[in-house]
């Protein structure tokens, strides 16, 4: 068992459809994502959550005057925490998959676990005395939300607590219109209708967003738990989406079989990082697609291509590559790719110059693995598929398409219209562009001529285009004021206007492509100068603490947050290209990436015992101690650090 470092560290079972359950270690909601039954209705948005806790008490039986110990904890406003089962927690682990351990009083232990099987809207949670002089018994009120997952619930009388009670499970319809939620168990159950009022969500609260709800419970489950006895059981599911129904019954057979799939399955999968990428690769249709983050993201196109490389190429997973690969190809509009699926009946966003450019390295690296893979059946038809999107994509971009994107007279990629925020660093307060970079941002250009170069395969007149925009980019580029690129040319397309911001956006010209741009003096200038200025344990900030402009801490309301998230902010994502870069220009070798995953990926993964337990974090603060923040469990954080690891510094 590990210890427990930290309460507040939050933990993630995800079920392969975009649902999941999650929380913290103390189990006390902070968030209004934390829930234990959270489901994509059309897989994998839409979601609802449905079931976000359960009120927990323990009594040892046979004992007078014995006192109930409470194995659960919330926040109530203004702040009062009640009860406070974190203080029996004993031992807690996330391997593989989160157990606690209390220990109560008078010595019983009652290990409780949480675990999402794959492929199905369920969670399963149970309770087993591991040792005690005497019975316990366990009652357990659920606590019900069932509401769009942004948005929070207050008492109404429209919540029904009516209950249908068949083959050991209780079903309730709280609202028409929204899904059942259903619980299995092999215990006793007691309709007692309430309300829990003012629940406090603290992190919401310090983001500045609406933070108290109240949720309902219809009733209380009851369980005797005796030395060597089976284990008490509840499984939570919903009839959203309807495949693969949990069957009727006894709980307690269904959950021993569930444990050893699951338990077989994640085997599998391996250890560490590699595990954790399975939680993102999730079902879209009938293919796959790769959620952004948890527990807010849907599945963005940006993030896609470049966590794709990690997730699944460098993992081994063609198969979900070629999927996914192929699915977003047949949303390509004008040679763009979407930056966005949003909800059901919401259109595709495309609002991003360097999706499809990523695209194309993405789709390089997997059909270089496709042809070394055995066991993968990549038809001519997905291959042609996969390679006419990338020559699309950068046949529009060349004669001009939406948003201002078109190649330059001088080979360069232009992008940008007014106020808009077309490539990564996005942020808008307002709806204005925080970082709006419109011109001939230097990671745009990057990525265009590796593009060009490695597309001018299947298409040779894409070749001199590449050759024309590299020189451009040689001759344009370098600020020999500061030794390093400039960071916009043309800025607010003003010709000749440069913004000198020192950025990590530079890296891409060194690190992270297949074709980089600079090598010798420039490129390794350039790598000196992001990692003196740059550089912190949990990957590069995204502008010079120097700079006015620099925000050092990701905090407070929307608009002040969204201020600092590109002017400062650290982003683990980054550390990909800033190792792939420090690596070439000192050689490639053996000793030197033994030296980088010792100084640069180490301190990066052991971050992920103190956050999202397990993953690596969106962001952390520019200042120290560079703490971790927004999203817990970040696809393209986890991505690029497995790619570091699997590829570049692969000896």
């Amino acid at each position: 068992m590990t210890r427990i470092f930290g309460a507040d560290a939050e933990w993630l079972e995800a079920d392969g459809l975009g649902g999941y359950a999650s929380g913290a270690v103390s189990g006390i909601r902070s968030r209004r994502y934390h829930a234990l039954l959270l489901a994509a209705r059309t897989p994998p948005t839409d979601r609802v959550a449905l079931v976000q806790g359960l009120e927990v008490w323990a009594r040892p039986t046979g004992k007078s005057g014995a006192q109930e110990t409470p194995l659960c904890a919330h926040r109530y406003e203004p702040g009062v925490v009640h009860p406070s089962g974190f203080k029996w927690i004993e031992s807690f682990t996330t391997d593989p998959w989160p157990t606690w351990v209390y220990r109560l009083d008078d010595g019983a232990r009652i290990q409780h676990e949480i675990f999402v099987p794959s492929g199905r809207a369920a969670c399963v949670i149970t309770w087993r005395l591991l040792t005690s002089t005497r019975a316990v018994s366990l009652r357990v009120r659920p606590l019900i939300g069932v509401r769009e997952y942004h948005s929070l619930q207050r008492e109404n009388g429209s919540f029904n607590f009516h209950a249908e009670t068949a083959d050991g499970a209780v079903t309730w319809r709280p609202y028409w219109g929204m899904p059942r939620v259903r619980i299995q168990f092999n215990g006793a159950y007691t309709p007692r209708p309430d309300w829990y009022r003012n629940f406090l969500y603290e992190t919401e609260r310090s983001r500045g967003l609406d933070s108290i709800e109240d949720l309902a419970s219809p009733g209380e489950f009851t369980f005797d738990l005796t030395d060597g006895a089976p284990e008490a059981c509840l499984i939570l599911s919903t009839d959203t989406p309807p495949e693969r129904p949990l069957p009727p019954g006894d709980p307690a057979p269904i959950v021993a079989g569930l444990r050893r799939s699951e338990r077989s399955r994640r085997a599998a999968l391996g250890a560490g990082l590699a595990r954790a990428a399975d939680a993102y690769i999730v079902r879209r249709g009938i293919a796959s697609t790769i959620i952004a983050g948890y527990p807010w993201f849907t599945d963005w196109g940006r993030d896609t291509f470049i966590s794709i490389r990690g997730l699944c190429i460098a993992t081994g997973r063609l198969e979900e590559a070629r999927q996914i690969l192929t699915e977003w190809s047949r949303a390509q509009v004008e040679g763009l790719l979407p930056n966005r699926f949003p909800d059901v009946g919401e259109a595709p966003e495309f609002n991003s110059v360097d999706a499809a450019l990523w695209y194309v390295q993405a789709a390089h690296d997997f059909l270089a693995a496709a042809k070394r893979a055995r066991g993968l059946d990549l038809s001519p038809g997905d291959e042609k598929i996969i390679r006419r999107t990338c020559v699309r994509a950068l046949q529009a971009y060349a004669a001009g398409t939406m948003h201002g994107i078109r190649m330059d007279r001088d080979g360069l990629l232009s992008c940008g219209e007014g106020d808009s925020s077309l490539t990564w660093m996005d942020a808008r307060v307002e709806a204005h562009a925080v970082t709006p970079r419109v011109g001939k941002p230097v990671e745009v250009q990057a990525l265009w001529i590796n593009a060009l170069k490695l597309a001018s395969i299947d298409e040779p007149k894409l070749g001199p285009l590449a050759e024309k925009a590299a020189k451009t980019f040689h001759e344009s580029f370098w600020n020999p004021k500061l030794g390093c690129l400039f960071d916009v040319l043309d800025a607010g397309h003003d010709a000749g206007a440069r913004d000198e911001s020192i950025r990590p956006n530079q890296l891409l010209a060194v690190g992270g492509l297949t074709h980089p741009l600079l090598a010798g003096e420039r490129a390794r200038a350039v790598v000196d100068l992001c990692e003196r200025k740059l550089l912190t344990p949990m990957g590069p900030r995204t502008l010079d603490p120097a700079d006015p402009a620099y925000v050092g801490s990701y905090a407070g309301d929307v608009r002040r947050r969204d201020h600092a998230y590109h002017n400062g902010t650290v982003w683990p994502w980054l550390l990909g290209p800033f190792v792939e870069a420090w690596v070439r220009v000192r050689g490639s070798t053996p000793a030197i990436k033994r030296e980088a995953r010792d100084r640069f990926l180490r301190p990066l993964l052991e971050s992920s015992a103190s956050f999202g337990l397990g993953h690596i974090a969106e962001i952390a603060d520019g200042d120290p101690p560079h703490t971790p923040g927004g999203c817990p469990f970040q696809a393209w954080s986890v991505g690029e650090a497995l790619r570091l690891d699997r590829v570049v510094l692969a000896e």
